[in-house]
């Protein structure tokens, strides 16, 4: 088959489609021929040399995919051959064929397409385990999402509509702001020229918002404690700004904050497949109902992956990016 490989860690130039050999599933997986995979930030730390694969896991870049199962394992009863799928992947998306545990394989959501169905695993995994399985963000309650045109905030904003929750993003334009607006997001923060933590504190009476998303890390992080009301969370997914900082811990106390932090391809299978089973319950269908559609900017063909990282790092787009063999 044909996959992307990282010929040697750098920039996205380094990323060639070259012919490998095709995966060999175990007794519990399925071979699935890949319609559409999607760019993650952590492709490009992959690709960088900074975020290695599992072990066992591909060392082919992408996280998640949509495809038709070719083949299954001697221990899966749930899926078939023929069957259309998306799935959760440790690596290898990027690629014509990838071989996946059975447990972290979705049905296609009603009224999505094959290739757009691609678009939700890894953000609908990640947000569902950290700021509902984890945080416990319930209606009523404020959240606040960094990077809210990304694809994890696009699909957060959205899931926290859905869920009865006042949305607070940043983002880094009027115009990023002006499409998280239209998704659903009901306080929107230019970072560039806000100070969000005293947006936050203005749009709350003082108090503070009580769940926040963060991939950036660091340079955020006392900032993010300030933005918090009473028994506050704070789930850390990404370290743009940096992962060193200095906490004045006393800081936590008066507000009861909880941090938190967590990444999903670490995760071991059965971890994963809880969290897919989890998200099929409570996610798939507000999908079906059209509450969350999936948020795609572009699709781009495998051969062009160096020109979709490069798209990734410009920051430009709203949504996912997507690669199609």
């Amino acid at each position: 088959m044909k996959a992307i490989v990282i010929t040697q860690p750098g920039s996205p130039e380094v990323l060639q489609l070259q012919e490998v050999e095709d995966p060999q599933i175990k007794d519990d997986e399925v071979l699935i021929k890949v319609e559409a995979t999607a760019l993650n930030r952590a492709d490009t730390l992959q690709r960088k040399g900074s975020y290695p694969p599992p072990k066992g896991a591909s060392p082919h870049l992408g996280l998640e995919c949509s495809g038709t199962i070719l083949s299954v394992g001697k221990n899966v009863s749930r899926w078939k051959v023929g069957d259309q799928v998306c799935a959760l992947l440790g690596g290898g998306g990027y690629a014509e064929k990838v071989a996946v545990p059975a447990g972290q394989v979705l049905p296609v959501p009603s009224g999505v397409s094959l290739k757009d169905a691609a678009a939700f695993p890894e953000v609908a995994c990640t947000v569902w385990s950290t700021v509902f399985m984890t945080s416990h963000l319930s209606p009523g309650e404020s959240f606040l999402v960094h990077g809210g045109s990304s694809g994890i905030g696009t699909f957060a904003i959205q899931m926290g509509k859905c869920q009865g929750v006042r949305v607070f993003v940043t983002a880094g334009s009027e115009e990023k702001l002006a499409f998280c607006k239209d998704l659903g997001a009901d306080v929107c923060i230019n970072y560039k020229t806000e100070d969000f933590v005293a947006r936050v504190k203005e749009e709350t009476g003082g108090k503070g918002v009580d769940v926040i998303l963060d991939c950036i890390g660091a340079s955020y992080f006392q900032r993010n404690l300030d933005s918090l009301n009473i028994d506050g969370r704070l789930f850390i997914i990404g370290t743009q700004g940096g992962a060193k900082t200095e906490l004045n811990i006393t800081s936590l106390f008066a507000k009861r904050l909880t941090v938190q932090a967590a990444g999903l391809r670490s995760r071991s299978t059965e971890n994963k497949a809880l969290i897919v089973s989890e998200v099929e319950k409570n996610v798939w269908p507000a999908i079906a109902v059209g509450k969350v559609k999936p948020v795609i900017y572009k699709y781009l063909p495998l051969c062009e992956a160096a020109e979709a990282h490069q798209l990734m790092e410009s920051s430009q787009h709203n949504g996912k990016i997507m690669l199609v063999p």
